[in-house]
């Protein structure tokens, strides 16, 4: 039996998908309050569904029962401050217990952090695995919670723990609906009229499942990989989802000072509504960081031939 925590989110569902392909046994932890993806409703047959929170151990443990392999997929996400230290506490906490469930079990555990967990390099050179985030000096709240998350799969490894951790680039594939990477083809679709000068990585959601299911019928163990198709400059990103809805691309560059400027406005609208800001200091400041992530590492262990950014990006626009 195979366990998938997160399956109701985006890369969660697609893993999902892939091992019931597959012909795997499957069960999926999903909150209470959750909803199953459609792209798993025709496979309801195929798929046991456990009602599990993980900082619930006692639901966790019931979830355990017969399994030998664990994708750890399920994580809080949000740009809210007042989030920040409960997410952090949270993501932590709840991959604490799935490693301390896989090294009672004997589970070999696949985890998803983040390139967000990942130390830039410096200027002119490839970001590696061998890259760490100073988390003293980092304020995302988001990134932290990924980067502890980490060291909790590095302590269960040093405990003896079967593990390995991904770490993918913006994930984009044609079931994101209007959540995170697919917000930005809904900004774009609707008519964006600036671009950034930054770049970013960018892989499908099926390769990042792929390599996770590859990397877990593999013998590796102990090792981190970045999971990135291709090094995009954002207005190359958003002038190729601008020509998928045959719609005009952003000719105009925003500068830095005026993402600064933008991010600050959000801040305050948000503090007044409640709402979550439409742009947040992290995401400004990225949004003109040049970026470049080697993924040579997880080529060279599996032999993946990720798919072209720019067919990801004409799937994606296509069922819009």
């Amino acid at each position: 039996m195979i366990l998938v925590t997160g399956a109701t989110g985006f890369l969660g569902a697609e893993v999902a998908l892939q091992l019931v392909q597959k012909g795997e046994r499957v069960r999926c932890t999903k909150r209470a309050s959750s909803a199953i993806r459609k792209e798993l409703q025709p496979y309801a047959g195929s798929i046991e569904w456990v009602v599990a929170d993980m900082l619930d151990i006692t639901a966790l443990e019931d979830a355990f029962e017969g399994v030998t392999q664990v994708y750890h997929c399920a994580a809080w996400v949000s740009l809210k401050q007042k989030d920040k230290n409960p997410m952090i506490a949270t993501n932590i906490a709840g991959t604490a217990n799935i490693v301390n469930l896989c090294l009672q079990y004997g589970c070999k555990l696949a985890h998803v952090s983040s390139i967000a967990a990942i130390g830039l390099a410096k200027p002119g050179e490839m970001t590696t695995e061998n890259h760490h985030l100073d988390v003293s000096a980092e304020t995302d709240g988001y990134a932290i919670s990924k980067l502890e998350s980490e060291m909790e799969v590095w302590r269960g490894i040093a405990e003896g723990l079967d593990a390995v951790i991904v770490n993918p680039s913006l994930i984009v594939g044609t079931n994101a609906g209007t959540e995170g990477t697919g917000q930005i083809f809904e900004t774009v679709r609707k008519g964006l009229k600036f671009y950034t000068g930054g770049t970013a990585g960018v892989v499908d959601v099926q390769d990042v499942a792929k390599c996770m299911i590859a990397l877990m019928d593999s013998d590796i163990s102990g090792e981190r990989f970045i999971i990135n198709s291709e090094n995009y400059e954002y207005r190359r990103l958003i002038t190729e989802i601008a020509e998928g809805y045959c719609i005009k691309p952003p000719a105009t560059e925003a500068k830095p000072w005026m993402m600064n400027l933008a991010w600050r406005v959000a801040a305050f609208v948000s503090a007044i509504t409640g709402k979550d800001p439409f742009l947040d200091k992290i995401a400004a400041q990225s949004s003109y960081t040049i970026k470049h992530f080697d993924n040579s590492k997880i080529k060279k262990a599996i032999g993946i031939e990720f798919k072209p950014v720019s067919l990801s990006i004409k799937e994606v626009c296509a069922v819009a």
